[in-house]
């Protein structure tokens, strides 16, 4: 099914509903409208888990694509309605379907929202400043990317990326900014993909990058003169504009750490702030691709515990599996740790991301490593 029949069902689905519940007196009978949404959402909570979570983002973004007002939130109400959404654990009756398939749970609020410098704590974008902030942190790492590839051999190998160069590599990260200079200018509702998004690739590798800093300008500019509660299409959880600064943040961060192995065999230690900013990230936006939820639904390690832990920062994270997904948490939790691993946290980044190997003498294991080695293969992006 193409993504856009499945976004056009989704809407579909999303009215008839709003509209079922919404309808007054001389619509339908209270009686028969709560038969008909009872049994849809019987039938959509035997979904697969992923399944769910893809339902509840179409349905959503289709809500957040009408203007402010009753009729988006009754269309934001219609995931729990029907059953699109469900919290792990045994299902209650498909009328009180409300919670997420994934939760965060944080032992102490965040703290940063705003960046004194371009490596500096970065919150999470959720006012103009911070948005502007992240920007400017983009900004920079693109720049030092630039500069590292500049003079390089353009057919360099990049181990990180099997079987692709330097010019892959820039021309990957360059294709990533024209696209989100697209989805956010066009305020787009639905995905666009990279293949038509015209690249103007220069003939000359080595002019990749000064076409790399031109496209992240015109980006960047364009994420700055706009709203970042602006609700744009997003591959992750939040679909608005404030998300894709964060997005290319960390492509700049992991990009750079794979141009920098390239080229010297080890990248540059990270800054701990935008290391965790990128690891939350991450970890919110797993379930809503659907490479990694797939196989983490399928791991079979119901109930195990897996805990991030950063000697840099000291922040902690635990992560819970099961109920056709995985939870996490900010601290130790409760429960005794099936797995664990440390790092800085610019390493667990990129542990996560595969750039290093869990076996590198960085990491420091306990416990089951095959779960540590369950969950790095099913997150693979």
């Amino acid at each position: 099914m193409s993504e856009t029949l499945s976004a056009t069902l989704a809407d579909a689905l999303a009215e008839l509903v709003a509209a079922v519940e919404t309808c007054g007196d001389g619509g339908v009978d209270p009686g028969t409208a709560t038969t008909w949404l009872e049994s849809t959402a019987r039938t959509l909570s035997a979904l697969p888990p992923a399944d769910r979570r893809t339902l509840d983002g179409l349905v959503r973004r289709a809500a957040l694509r009408r203007p402010e007002g009753p009729r988006r939130d009754a269309l934001l109400r219609v995931p729990a309605r029907i059953g699109a959404t469900r919290a792990p654990g045994p299902a209650g009756p498909a009328t009180a379907l409300t919670a997420s398939v994934v939760t965060v749970v944080t032992e102490a609020p965040a703290t940063g929202t705003g960046v004194p410098g371009p490596d500096g704590p970065l919150g999470h974008a959720t006012t103009p400043a911070a948005h502007a902030a992240v920007c400017d942190a983009v900004a920079a790492r693109v720049r030092r990317f630039a500069a590292v590839v500049a003079d390089a051999d353009p057919a360099t190998p990049v181990p990180t990326c099997p079987g692709w160069t330097l010019a892959d590599l820039t021309r990957h990260l360059g294709a990533v900014h024209r696209w989100t200079d697209r989805l956010v200018r066009t305020r787009a509702t639905v995905r666009v993909h990279v293949a038509d998004v015209p690249l103007d690739l220069p003939a000359d590798p080595a002019a990749y990058a000064g076409w790399l800093t031109d496209g992240a300008e015109r980006v960047l500019a364009t994420l700055r003169a706009t709203d970042p509660d602006l609700p744009v299409w997003s591959p992750g959880a939040d679909p608005h504009a404030r998300t894709y600064p964060r997005r290319l943040l960390d492509e700049a961060v992991v990009h750079l750490a794979d141009a920098e192995i390239a080229l010297g065999g080890a990248a540059a230690p990270l800054d701990p702030t935008t290391a965790e900013d990128a690891i939350d990230r991450f970890l919110a936006d797993a379930p809503y691709i659907p490479w990694i939820a797939e196989p983490v639904a399928h791991l079979d390690r119901e109930g195990a515990v897996l805990r991030l832990t950063a000697r840099d920062s000291g922040a902690v994270r635990t992560l819970t599996l099961g109920g056709g997904g995985f939870t996490w948490t900010r601290g130790s939790g409760a429960a005794a740790p099936t797995a664990a691993v440390e790092a800085d946290a610019g390493e667990l980044l990129l542990l996560l991301h595969r750039r290093y190997a869990a076996d590198d003498p960085r990491f420091t294991h306990s416990g089951d490593r095959d779960l540590l080695d369950d969950w790095l293969a099913a997150t693979a992006l």
